[in-house]
């Protein structure tokens, strides 16, 4: 399992296996989830994240 957060784009990432992604559905606005061959879920994306929840890297406004 691997996490990352891109502060440009604003989004993370986080990997639950290392499958190849064959197909990619947005389940809720902002939110995408990747699946394998098999419907797997292989990666969950969230977009905007710093508008959803305080992160520690940011600063406070």
């Amino acid at each position: 399992m691997k996490f990352e957060f891109d502060p440009q784009a604003d989004a993370v990432y986080l990997e639950l296996t290392d499958a190849d992604v064959d197909e990619s559905k947005e389940v809720q606005p902002g939110i995408i989830m990747d699946y394998d061959a098999e419907e797997r879920i292989v990666g969950i994306e969230v977009l905007h994240v710093s508008k959803r929840a305080q992160l520690p890297l940011q600063k406070a406004a």
